[in-house]
């Protein structure tokens, strides 16, 4: 078992039930290893949520929508409580809610629209196409000295910035590219883009430099389709800085070069 698959288990405290309006917690460990500095990161966090959500849902196990709003920071190396509801079922889609909480309080809120995103589809109509960078090979690893900050989650995840953004404030704009994967091999599925779409610098990374810790208020993330085997190419960028807070756009797409996932958060820039 790959340790993501064992460090974002989570386990029912009850049988669960069915219904519209149900309710049932679950039992999970926040792990250390995921941390950004002292903190656990905010993907790796939505992903144990997420684990709860996909067993309130088992027939949908993909949260095609799912937004997280973080009330406070997660505490690494302690146990958490997930309290679920289950709003709305139906055939194709359900609708979900969790809240993550340690030490009697609540750390994030999270509202899910799950259901399932099948094989790979023929090709779409429309849709974002990767940028252009170079292979994984001939980009740097990210750098937690260049970032200002201790990155403990760099054990867990291997990514590789583009040559002309790894270096803090080198970009000369709020955009940060290049590729990701799990350290051990395993390959990614939904559940990992969420946690990959929050692993990145942040975007004002390529503007600013060194900025350390920039705290998610909200994430919204969007999954398209099931990514293929392989690394995962990111983009992300900002238009949008202003009195301490910024809006960070960004994108993952698979190894075949298929679009799965966009997000969007809102994010405090903590400068000094």
């Amino acid at each position: 078992m790959s340790p993501f698959d064992d460090e974002t288990r989570v386990t029912p405290l009850a049988p669960l039930p069915v219904g519209p309006g149900s309710v049932a917690a679950f039992a999970g460990q926040v792990h250390p290893a995921w941390n950004i500095g002292a903190n656990p990161n905010g993907g790796y966090l939505l992903a144990l949520a997420a684990q709860a959500l996909r067993q309130r849902t088992p027939a949908q196990p993909d949260p095609l929508s799912i937004t997280v709003h973080y009330l406070r920071p997660g505490l690494a190396g302690l146990p958490c409580r997930i309290e679920t509801r289950l709003l709305r079922s139906g055939r194709t889609l359900s609708t979900v809610r969790a809240t993550l909480v340690q030490q009697g309080d609540a750390r994030l809120e999270v509202l899910a629209a799950m259901g399932d995103l099948g094989a790979p589809a023929a090709a779409p109509l429309l849709t974002l196409p990767p940028p252009e960078i170079p292979p994984p090979e001939a980009c740097p690893t990210r750098s937690a000295p260049a970032q200002g900050i201790e990155l403990p989650i760099l054990e867990r995840l291997d990514i590789r910035l583009h040559p002309d953004q790894a270096r803090p404030g080198a970009a000369g704009q709020a955009r940060v590219s290049g590729w990701i994967r799990f350290s051990d091999g395993r390959a990614p599925d939904a559940l990992a883009c969420l946690l990959m779409a929050d692993a990145f610098p942040p975007a004002v990374f390529g503007l600013l430099g060194m900025v350390g810790w920039v705290p998610t208020i909200e994430l919204t993330v969007h999954l398209r389709r099931r990514p293929a085997p392989g690394w995962l190419l990111g983009q992300f960028w900002s238009h949008d800085l202003s009195d301490g807070r910024v809006v960070e756009d960004g994108a993952l797409w698979d190894a075949s070069g298929q679009l799965v996932l966009q997000a969007r958060q809102l994010a405090l820039v903590r400068q000094g």
